[in-house]
């Protein structure tokens, strides 16, 4: 009698949750809107793609996910993007770690000018105790993070001759979109850094408004920027750009436990095929992405071991200053990662 006391309430839990699932699913919105800052031809939208299909198709569509590229949800104003997640303007988001660094003031630790040498650095880091602790800082503000992805490297070009040196940066005017990290970076080598929109900047830089721009390669290749005068590209290395899979709170906390394991395996796997595309051809055992720019007319500059430790040393005041703005331990805590690497 003692078992069958114990039993049958906790089949009557089983017998209620079942239909308690499905009446949840049944107020599902029919679509939830996913942004990303670039369009899905990049390999950063092709990934908020990815995800909405793998989510459609593993709830028998339940979820109904639609990207909506180039941040058309927030006008095209990269910088408004994770507040819009939190009023609920977006509900899901393949996000720059650059884009939502002026309201989460620790992301801007992979905006520290030459802080991660490779990409063993950057997966020390996302897959590591300091990448828990920066998905701990984006969850304090309502949002979920869910996995990790990558739009890479970022290296720089421009129209009017090869940069080596932090004397050839001088009085260029160069692109950078939202962390003034990146402003004072590009002011240290004595460049004229110009803030602008990833929607303005191929037009600036057709009309020579600019002179260049810093970017991954596979944002430079997608976009064709050898087509706007950027015959000069230095692989450079200074930063990288993680990209971080989220859902609102409150869109999470709508649906099913079954349903959110779903969404972040999704994300998962996502998050890993975006990863691995993004590195593909611009490793040194496959350099092809590299070789293909190249063949379009662009001058690859890859600067020598004296010539990175002279950028190196005219940006690390910058270092030295946002390391505090960061939080000093997780810089240290990040130095520590890579060094262990």
């Amino acid at each position: 009698m003692l078992k069958i006391r114990f039993i049958v309430p906790a089949l009557a839990a089983a017998l209620l949750a079942a239909p308690f699932s499905e009446a949840r699913a049944a107020d599902y919105k029919p679509e939830y809107k996913l942004s990303t800052v670039v369009g899905t031809a990049f390999l950063w939208g092709k990934a908020g793609v990815r995800w909405g299909d793998l989510v459609r198709e593993r709830t028998a569509g339940r979820i109904n996910i639609k990207v909506y590229p180039g941040t058309s949800l927030v006008g095209g104003d990269q910088s408004r993007e994770f507040t819009a997640i939190r009023q609920g303007i977006i509900d899901l988001a393949v996000g720059s770690t650059i884009n939502w660094s002026p309201q989460i003031k620790e992301l801007n630790l992979f905006s520290l000018p030459f802080l991660m040498p490779d990409y063993k650095a950057i997966d020390a880091l996302t897959q590591g105790e300091v990448g828990r602790k920066l998905f701990q800082a984006i969850e304090s503000r309502e949002v979920v993070p869910l996995a990790w992805g990558e739009n890479g490297f970022r290296e720089i070009s421009n129209s009017k001759h090869p940069l080596r040196t932090p004397d050839d940066f001088k009085g260029l005017k160069i692109r950078f979109a939202v962390s003034p990290i990146f402003s004072a970076t590009l002011t240290a080598l004595g460049a004229n850094p110009t803030q602008m929109s990833w929607a303005d900047t191929q037009p600036a830089l057709a009309t020579g408004a600019i002179d260049g721009q810093e970017n991954p390669l596979t944002i430079f290749i997608a976009a064709k920027l050898y087509n706007v005068s950027q015959k000069y590209l230095t692989l450079w290395g200074y930063v990288a750009d993680p990209l971080i899979f989220v859902v609102s709170r409150e869109i999470w906390n709508s649906w099913t436990p079954e349903d959110r394991e779903i969404v972040r395996a999704a994300a998962l796997q996502a998050g890993q095929e975006n990863i691995a595309a993004a590195r593909q051809g611009i490793t040194v055992e496959d350099d092809s992405l590299i070789r293909e720019i190249a063949g379009n007319g662009v001058e690859v500059v890859r600067p020598s071991a004296a010539e990175r430790a002279a950028l190196v040393a005219a940006t690390r005041p910058v270092f030295e200053h946002w390391s505090k703005t960061i939080g000093e331990d997780l810089v240290k805590a990040a130095e520590a990662a890579i060094a262990a690497r």
